[in-house]
C-alpha cells in the first residue's frame, strides 16, 4: 500500500501500534478486518489532512473525545475540519474518538491512555462524574491541554471550556415557549439525553428559572437517560405523552427530534411550538419542513477556533485562552438560515 506518511504517523491516527500497522501496509496475516480498515481509514485522513498543505508550519496533533448521537459529532468533525484549513501553515492532525454512549470507566480509560501515548491537547465532550474528572486532572498534570467542549467540567482541572452560554441557552427557550403560551395554559416536554451532562443541567435549569419566574402558568413534564438516540427517545416520549394529554409544546435539549414529533403523531396530537437545539442536518431539516419552529445554534467552528487556541497556548506558541470562552446563542427560524 503506497503512503506518503510514517507508520508511527499512521499509527497515531489509527490508534493502532506501530507494528500493526507494518503488518497492513506489507499484507501480512493475522490482522483483523475491523483494524485493517482501521489503518486504511487513517490514512484516507492523513491524505485529505494533507492536501493543500505544502506550507509546512507547527504541527498540532489533537484527539476529540466526544461522546454524543452521530448526527452531532458529525457536525463538530466537519466544524474542526474546516476551521484547522484557515490556522495555516499551522497544521492541526485531529483524531476523533466518538461514541453515541460509553460507560465513565471506559471514557477515563481512553483518555489515560491518549495521555500515555501523547498529544499536544484533548478537546473533550464528557459527563461532569468523577472519573472523567480525575482523567482530565491526570492530562493536564502531564502539561496536556484539556478543552471541554458544549459541556463544561466546572469543578476539573481543564485548561478552558469552549462552548455556549447553555443556562442563557434555556433562559432563551423559557422565553420563546413562554411568549407563546402566556396566560395560556400549556405544557411542556423537556427532553434531555442523560442528566450526567453539566451542559443539559444548565439548560434546563435555565428554562425552569424564566417559566417559575415570568411564566408560572406553563407546566414541564420531562424525560431523559433516551442518549439522544431516536428509538429510546421515542419511547420515553411516546409513554410521557400518553400519561400526560395535556402536554402540547417540546424543548428538546438532548436531542432525537424526530423521534418526540413522531410520539406525536402517533398519538394524533398536535405540537403548537417546538424549541430544539443544534443546527445539524436532522434538526435543518426539520426546520425547513416547519416541524421545528426555532433551533437555538451556535457556531460550532467558533468553539474550534476557542479549543485550537487554548491548546497552542499551552505550547506557548500564542497567547493563551484559558477559562470559559462562550460563543453567542442565535435563535434561527425558517428565514433566517446561516450561509453554509
Amino acid at each position: 500500500m503506497a503512503h506518503p506518511f510514517l507508520v508511527k504517523d499512521i499509527a497515531f491516527q489509527a490508534g493502532v501500534s506501530t507494528a500493526t500497522v507494518d503488518r497492513v501496509l506489507n499484507d501480512r496475516t493475522g490482522v483483523r478486518p475491523q483494524t485493517v480498515a482501521r489503518v486504511k481509514a487513517a490514512i484516507r485522513e492523513l491524505e485529505k489532512q494533507q492536501a493543500g498543505m505544502e506550507i509546512q508550519g507547527r504541527k498540532y496533533a489533537i484527539d476529540v473525545v466526544m461522546e454524543a448521537p452521530e448526527r452531532f459529532t458529525d457536525a463538530v468533525r466537519r466544524a474542526f475540519e474546516n476551521e484547522a484549513t484557515t490556522f495555516m501553515p499551522t497544521i492541526f492532525r485531529c483524531r476523533f474518538h466518538l461514541a453515541e454512549t460509553m460507560r465513565a470507566q471506559e471514557i477515563a480509560q481512553l483518555l489515560d491512555r491518549i495521555r500515555l501515548r501523547g498529544t499536544d491537547g484533548v478537546v473533550l465532550k464528557a459527563p461532569d462524574v468523577p472519573e472523567v474528572t480525575a482523567a482530565v486532572a491526570r492530562l493536564e498534570s502531564a502539561d496536556i491541554a484539556v478543552v471541554t467542549l458544549v459541556t463544561d467540567l466546572p469543578h476539573s482541572a481543564r485548561t478552558a471550556y469552549a462552548g455556549a452560554d447553555n443556562r442563557a441557552a434555556g433562559e432563551t427557550a423559557a422565553y420563546l415557549i413562554g411568549e407563546r403560551f402566556a396566560g395560556q395554559a400549556a405544557t411542556v416536554l423537556v427532553t434531555l439525553s442523560s442528566n450526567r451532562f453539566r451542559g443539559e443541567e444548565e439548560r434546563e435549569i435555565g428554562f425552569r428559572r424564566i417559566l417559575r419566574e415570568r411564566y408560572p402558568s406553563i407546566g414541564i413534564v420531562e424525560i431523559g437517560e433516551g442518549f439522544g438516540k431516536s428509538e429510546e427517545t421515542g419511547v420515553l416520549a411516546l409513554d410521557a405523552l400518553t400519561r400526560h394529554p395535556e402536554i402540547n409544546a417540546a424543548y428538546s435539549i438532548g436531542g432525537g427530534n424526530r423521534a418526540v414529533l413522531a410520539a406525536f403523531h402517533q398519538l394524533d396530537r398536535t405540537c403548537s411550538l417546538f424549541v430544539a437545539h443544534d443546527l445539524d442536518q436532522e434538526n435543518l431539516e426539520l426546520l425547513r419542513d416547519g416541524r421545528v419552529h426555532f433551533v437555538l445554534h451556535h457556531d460550532l467552528k467558533t468553539d474550534a477556533r476557542t479549543a485550537f487556541r487554548a491548546i497552542m497556548g499551552r505550547r506557548t506558541a500564542v497567547a493563551g485562552s484559558g477559562g470559559q470562552c462562550l460563543s453567542a446563542v442565535e435563535v434561527i427560524t425558517p428565514y433566517n438560515l446561516p450561509v453554509a
